[in-house]
């Protein structure tokens, strides 16, 4: 077994934006930890959840980052999506904690995230 290991550098997230995430394990997920009431885990478990959710949170922003920066300037879409992202960056920024409330505030970012997506991947609303 070889200890090296190869680091991938992509700056503007170009490979995310191309490689869309497996969604519905992730929805899964998020619904899953969202849906917990009172749970016994492990810290350790809290901490892995959160991370598989920090993960998929950096992967699904990369994707609304490359859709709203394809929209014209005056599609307020991406005024809106601009706000979800810098609140994701904000959250994303502090490290995951063997907590359930950091693994469902992960969660709820997750599914903020694919919901911004969502609204910039339907077509525009017609003007009149």
């Amino acid at each position: 077994m070889s200890n090296t290991r190869t680091v991938l550098h992509d700056p503007d997230g170009l490979i995310e934006a191309k490689l869309p995430p497996d969604r519905a394990p992730y929805e899964a997920l998020v619904t899953a930890v969202l849906a917990w009431t009172d749970p016994d885990l492990d810290p350790h478990d809290y901490e892995q959840i959160a991370l598989q959710l920090t993960g998929h949170a950096r992967a699904v922003a990369a994707n609304v980052r490359h859709h709203a920066a394809a929209l014209p300037k005056n599609d307020g879409r991406g005024a809106l999506a601009e706000i979800v992202l810098r609140e994701a960056d904000r959250r994303l920024s502090l490290p995951p904690t063997g907590t359930a409330h950091c693994a469902q505030n992960r969660a709820r970012l997750v599914r903020a995230l694919y919901t911004r997506l969502d609204r910039l991947t339907e077509p525009a609303p017609a003007t009149t």
